[in-house]
């Protein structure tokens, strides 16, 4: 696996160590304007001085207070499914980020057709809208608007917002908050010094955590915090289930990567919770090639990682489902690699949190926009 950037090296840093002291103090100084801009902001809306708006269906938030690597994607598609099992009609609301559209509201997917590509839309939301073809996907900057769209015009009777804990305009029933159960809050410090978008106190907010990479027991990692009680926190871990071609022709069951070598690459924020997910499933990892979160690839880069792939004589070429998304205009490469598949488990009881979301919803009375 390629080395840790210094940002990431930064970003890491807990402040014990006087590497990057230079560099982490002007990050220290820009992060204190930045503190007092978002504690402001909460301070208004917390006083009803900035008003939410409410639509007249449920919304549901997932979210986080960190930059990026929680796993909201798949649970959004883990919350998406329960829904529709339920007979509801959830619609999925993004931000796209990523995705070169200026118009304010896209329509990725209607629920039967895929409309949009990622470049258009972002990777994140044609990731969803191919897990989930009968469940519409829409983004834009203001999720009053896309939702209301997902209301009138694809008849929605749910709202999944997909990392929305920070966007407070829209009213939410349900504030689903991801915390990563290794380095929940990172290394304590607000962007840019870390990857807190909040200050800790913003998990008040929080109707429920999900602590995800959690398949030890983390009894009391939420009181640690020291920012909250009384809200039910669940455990999760994300499970590769099987292997797709990069084309989506072939499948392969999870056992076939048992004892293969494996040449995996990949441009996401955790890359190595995607490394485990591979030595979990019994590979053996000879060269692991780590790009930054959302990479571009180009031509150059990828026919020197197939160059690569060939010399070392591995088995296979492997990637995540969401760098295929960044690799659709290379057909041909896309044709010899493999994508691993994984999804959300909760643990210990698998239904809990469906339970706490549904009586959740029961209790709710949304009321319509004056």
């Amino acid at each position: 696996m390629q080395k840790t950037d210094n940002w990431q090296r930064i970003w890491n840093d807990d402040g014990k160590s006087y590497r990057y002291a230079p560099a982490k103090t002007i990050l220290y100084a820009i992060s204190l304007p930045y503190r007092l801009l978002v504690n402001l902001r909460n301070w208004l809306y917390d006083h009803k001085i900035f008003r939410e708006r409410r639509l007249s269906r449920p919304v549901i938030s997932v979210g986080n207070i960190t930059v990026g690597g929680t796993g909201k994607t798949p649970c959004v598609i883990w919350l998406a499914r329960m829904l529709k099992d339920q007979g509801l009609r959830p619609a999925i609301l993004s931000r796209g980020y990523g995705g070169k559209s200026s118009q304010p509201v896209n329509i990725v997917s209607d629920g039967r057709k895929i409309l949009l590509s990622n470049v258009t839309a972002g990777d994140e939301p044609c990731l969803i809208a191919r897990t989930l073809p009968d469940i519409p996907v829409i983004t834009g900057p203001k999720r009053v608007l896309t939702g209301q769209t997902a209301i009138d015009h694809l008849g929605a009777d749910i709202l999944i917002c997909d990392d929305a804990f920070q966007h407070r305009q829209l009213f939410r029933n349900i504030n689903l908050v991801l915390l990563d159960s290794e380095k929940p809050l990172g290394n304590g410090y607000l962007l840019p010094r870390g990857i807190l978008r909040e200050p800790p106190s913003a998990l008040r907010r929080a109707d429920a955590f999900i602590l995800t990479r959690s398949k030890k027991e983390t009894t009391g990692i939420i009181n640690r915090l020291g920012q909250v009680k009384y809200v039910p926190v669940f455990r999760s871990y994300h499970q590769p289930v099987g292997l797709v071609s990069g084309d989506y022709t072939r499948q392969l069951t999870l056992t076939q990567l048992k004892d293969k070598k494996v040449y995996a690459f990949s441009g996401i924020a955790r890359p190595e919770s995607f490394e485990k997910g591979i030595a979990d499933a019994g590979a053996k990892i000879i060269a692991f090639d780590v790009f930054p979160d959302h990479h571009r690839y180009n031509l150059g880069e990828l026919e020197k990682i197939r160059h690569n792939f060939l010399k070392t004589g591995a088995d296979f070429l492997l990637t995540t489902e969401k760098d295929a998304m960044r690799l659709q205009e290379f057909t041909e490469f896309l044709s010899d690699v493999y994508l691993l598949c994984i999804k959300m488990e909760i643990i210990p009881d698998p239904d809990a949190l469906k339970k706490f979301i549904l009586e959740k919803l029961g209790e709710s009375r949304p009321k319509a926009e004056d």
